[in-house]
């Protein structure tokens, strides 16, 4: 079946880095959109970065020039590296893959927390 790991979550303080990791299995991976979003505690769901299968990058206003997402097809992994991070920055961040082919197949992870404090 199909599994999203996340990994690489934790505490670090206001300016630190973290990197994330997101291995999937039961997917032919290179075919899907990958996306980070995080969850606040009472907030919505937000996107934060995208990767197309084609490596196009797109990413939320308020991580551009802080957050770098990327891929490797060849690990079925993708990547978010959190740099310079504050403390609004703390969430749990999910791992997300998408792929249209006439109908959406979309899969989620289990999430891993994020806590930028000091």
């Amino acid at each position: 079946q199909v599994q999203l790991v996340e990994s690489g979550g934790g505490w670090v303080q206001p300016g630190g880095s973290l990197r994330l990791s997101c291995a999937a299995s039961g997917i032919v991976f290179s075919l899907y959109d990958m996306t980070w979003y995080r969850q606040a505690p009472g907030k919505q769901r937000d996107l934060v970065a995208t990767i197309i299968s084609g490596a196009n990058t797109n990413y939320a206003d308020s991580v551009k020039g802080r957050f770098t997402i990327s891929r490797d097809n060849a690990k079925n992994t993708v990547y978010l590296q959190m740099n310079s991070l504050k403390p609004e920055d703390t969430a749990v961040y999910y791992c997300n893959a998408r792929f249209w082919a006439g109908i959406q197949y979309e899969y989620w992870g289990q999430g891993t927390q994020v806590t930028v404090s000091s």
